[in-house]
Protein backbone atom coordinates (compact mmCIF):
# COMPACT_ATOMS: atom_id res chain seq x y z
CA UNK A 1 0.00 0.00 0.00
CA UNK A 2 1.34 3.48 -0.82
CA UNK A 3 0.20 6.77 0.62
CA UNK A 4 1.86 9.98 -0.67
CA UNK A 5 5.09 8.21 -1.72
CA UNK A 6 5.23 6.30 1.55
CA UNK A 7 5.17 2.53 1.40
CA UNK A 8 3.30 0.86 4.27
CA UNK A 9 2.93 -2.81 5.02
CA UNK A 10 0.80 -4.21 7.82
CA UNK A 11 2.79 -6.91 9.60
CA UNK A 12 0.39 -7.70 12.44
CA UNK A 13 -3.39 -7.55 12.28
CA UNK A 14 -5.94 -7.45 15.09
CA UNK A 15 -6.31 -11.23 15.45
CA UNK A 16 -2.55 -11.86 15.51
CA UNK A 17 -2.13 -9.01 18.00
CA UNK A 18 -4.63 -10.59 20.39
CA UNK A 19 -2.85 -13.95 20.19
CA UNK A 20 0.46 -12.19 20.79
CA UNK A 21 -0.85 -10.37 23.88
CA UNK A 22 -2.19 -13.62 25.36
CA UNK A 23 1.14 -15.36 24.69
CA UNK A 24 3.04 -12.53 26.40
CA UNK A 25 0.62 -12.70 29.35
CA UNK A 26 1.20 -16.46 29.67
CA UNK A 27 4.98 -16.01 29.56
CA UNK A 28 4.73 -13.42 32.32
CA UNK A 29 2.56 -15.75 34.43
CA UNK A 30 5.04 -18.57 33.94
CA UNK A 31 7.93 -16.42 35.18
CA UNK A 32 6.17 -14.35 37.85
CA UNK A 33 3.57 -16.76 39.25
CA UNK A 34 1.32 -14.59 41.45
CA UNK A 35 3.10 -11.26 40.76
CA UNK A 36 3.44 -10.54 44.50
CA UNK A 37 6.89 -8.96 44.04
CA UNK A 38 6.40 -7.70 40.49
CA UNK A 39 5.62 -4.22 39.17
CA UNK A 40 5.03 -3.11 35.59
CA UNK A 41 6.52 0.11 34.28
CA UNK A 42 5.23 1.43 30.95
CA UNK A 43 7.82 3.58 29.21
CA UNK A 44 6.26 6.88 28.15
CA UNK A 45 4.79 7.58 25.75
CA UNK A 46 4.39 4.50 23.55
CA UNK A 47 4.78 1.74 26.11
CA UNK A 48 1.92 2.93 28.28
CA UNK A 49 -0.91 1.57 26.16
CA UNK A 50 0.71 -1.86 25.88
CA UNK A 51 1.31 -1.93 29.66
CA UNK A 52 -2.31 -0.99 30.36
CA UNK A 53 -3.56 -3.64 27.92
CA UNK A 54 -1.43 -6.34 29.59
CA UNK A 55 -2.52 -5.38 33.12
CA UNK A 56 -6.15 -5.42 32.00
CA UNK A 57 -5.73 -8.76 30.21
CA UNK A 58 -4.04 -10.35 33.24
CA UNK A 59 -6.82 -9.11 35.53
CA UNK A 60 -9.80 -9.98 33.33
CA UNK A 61 -8.71 -13.16 31.55
CA UNK A 62 -6.27 -14.69 34.04
CA UNK A 63 -7.73 -13.48 37.35
CA UNK A 64 -4.57 -11.63 38.42
CA UNK A 65 -5.84 -8.26 39.67
CA UNK A 66 -3.87 -5.51 41.36
CA UNK A 67 -0.57 -5.75 39.49
CA UNK A 68 1.06 -2.37 40.20
CA UNK A 69 1.46 -0.30 37.04
CA UNK A 70 3.57 2.81 36.76
CA UNK A 71 4.39 5.11 33.87
CA UNK A 72 7.97 6.35 33.45
CA UNK A 73 9.00 9.44 31.50
CA UNK A 74 12.56 9.07 30.20
CA UNK A 75 12.79 12.34 28.23
CA UNK A 76 15.53 13.98 30.27
CA UNK A 77 17.46 10.75 30.78
CA UNK A 78 17.99 10.23 27.04
CA UNK A 79 21.47 10.89 25.71
CA UNK A 80 20.05 12.76 22.70
CA UNK A 81 17.47 15.05 24.33
CA UNK A 82 19.56 18.20 23.73
CA UNK A 83 20.32 17.38 20.09
CA UNK A 84 16.92 18.12 18.59
CA UNK A 85 17.37 21.89 18.50
CA UNK A 86 13.86 22.46 19.79
CA UNK A 87 12.34 22.14 23.26
CA UNK A 88 11.09 18.65 24.03
CA UNK A 89 7.67 17.99 25.42
CA UNK A 90 8.00 15.78 28.46
CA UNK A 91 5.43 13.27 29.58
CA UNK A 92 4.58 12.67 33.20
CA UNK A 93 5.93 9.96 35.43
CA UNK A 94 3.33 8.21 37.57
CA UNK A 95 4.88 5.67 39.92
CA UNK A 96 3.08 5.55 43.25
CA UNK A 97 4.84 2.50 44.66
CA UNK A 98 8.34 1.59 45.74
CA UNK A 99 10.49 -0.43 43.34
CA UNK A 100 13.05 -1.33 46.01
CA UNK A 101 13.64 -5.11 45.91
CA UNK A 102 10.83 -5.58 43.37
CA UNK A 103 10.93 -7.38 40.05
CA UNK A 104 10.40 -4.60 37.52
CA UNK A 105 9.09 -5.34 34.03
CA UNK A 106 9.74 -2.45 31.63
CA UNK A 107 7.15 -2.40 28.84
CA UNK A 108 7.60 -0.62 25.50
CA UNK A 109 6.09 -1.01 22.06
CA UNK A 110 9.19 -1.22 19.82
CA UNK A 111 12.79 -2.01 20.75
CA UNK A 112 14.96 -0.29 18.17
CA UNK A 113 18.41 1.09 19.14
CA UNK A 114 18.15 0.35 22.86
CA UNK A 115 18.70 3.97 23.88
CA UNK A 116 15.23 4.38 25.40
CA UNK A 117 15.80 1.34 27.59
CA UNK A 118 19.20 2.66 28.69
CA UNK A 119 17.44 5.90 29.68
CA UNK A 120 14.76 3.94 31.55
CA UNK A 121 17.45 2.04 33.48
CA UNK A 122 18.89 5.38 34.62
CA UNK A 123 15.50 6.91 35.41
CA UNK A 124 14.20 4.02 37.53
CA UNK A 125 17.07 4.43 40.00
CA UNK A 126 15.27 7.50 41.38
CA UNK A 127 12.58 5.18 42.72
CA UNK A 128 14.79 2.61 44.42
CA UNK A 129 16.89 -0.39 43.55
CA UNK A 130 14.90 -3.22 41.95
CA UNK A 131 15.95 -6.81 42.61
CA UNK A 132 15.56 -7.56 38.90
CA UNK A 133 14.63 -5.69 35.71
CA UNK A 134 13.11 -7.40 32.69
CA UNK A 135 12.08 -5.98 29.32
CA UNK A 136 8.88 -6.75 27.44
CA UNK A 137 8.37 -5.33 23.95
CA UNK A 138 5.71 -5.91 21.35
CA UNK A 139 8.17 -5.58 18.44
CA UNK A 140 11.90 -6.32 18.51
CA UNK A 141 13.81 -4.72 15.62
CA UNK A 142 16.69 -7.06 16.31
CA UNK A 143 19.26 -5.86 13.76
CA UNK A 144 19.05 -2.17 14.69
CA UNK A 145 20.61 -2.21 18.14
CA UNK A 146 23.24 0.37 19.09
CA UNK A 147 23.50 -0.87 22.68
CA UNK A 148 23.72 -4.45 24.03
CA UNK A 149 20.08 -4.62 25.15
CA UNK A 150 17.78 -7.56 24.41
CA UNK A 151 14.17 -8.17 25.44
CA UNK A 152 13.16 -10.91 27.87
CA UNK A 153 9.72 -11.06 26.24
CA UNK A 154 8.88 -10.03 22.68
CA UNK A 155 5.74 -10.35 20.64
CA UNK A 156 7.45 -10.47 17.25
CA UNK A 157 10.88 -9.94 15.76
CA UNK A 158 10.93 -7.68 12.71
CA UNK A 159 13.79 -7.19 10.29
CA UNK A 160 13.23 -3.61 9.14
CA UNK A 161 16.00 -1.75 7.34
CA UNK A 162 17.20 1.62 8.62
CA UNK A 163 14.95 3.86 6.52
CA UNK A 164 11.88 1.90 7.59
CA UNK A 165 9.88 2.65 10.71
CA UNK A 166 7.76 0.24 12.72
CA UNK A 167 4.56 1.90 13.92
CA UNK A 168 2.19 0.35 16.45
CA UNK A 169 -1.28 1.70 15.76
CA UNK A 170 -3.54 0.93 18.73
CA UNK A 171 -6.56 2.56 17.08
CA UNK A 172 -6.97 -0.26 14.59
CA UNK A 173 -4.97 -2.87 16.56
CA UNK A 174 -2.27 -3.27 13.93
CA UNK A 175 1.47 -2.94 13.48
CA UNK A 176 2.86 -1.48 10.28
CA UNK A 177 6.26 -1.09 8.65
CA UNK A 178 6.54 2.27 6.93
CA UNK A 179 9.26 2.92 4.38
CA UNK A 180 9.85 6.61 3.67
Amino acid sequence: MTIDNIYTKQIIGEKELQVMLHRLACELIENHNNFSDTVFIGIQPRGTHLAQRLVSLLAEEYNLPNIPLGLLDITFFRDDFRRTGKPLEANSTAIDFIVENKRVVFIDDVLYTGRSIRAALSAIQSFGRPSQIELLVLIDRRFSRQLPIQPDYSGKQVDAINNERVIVNWNDNSVQVINK
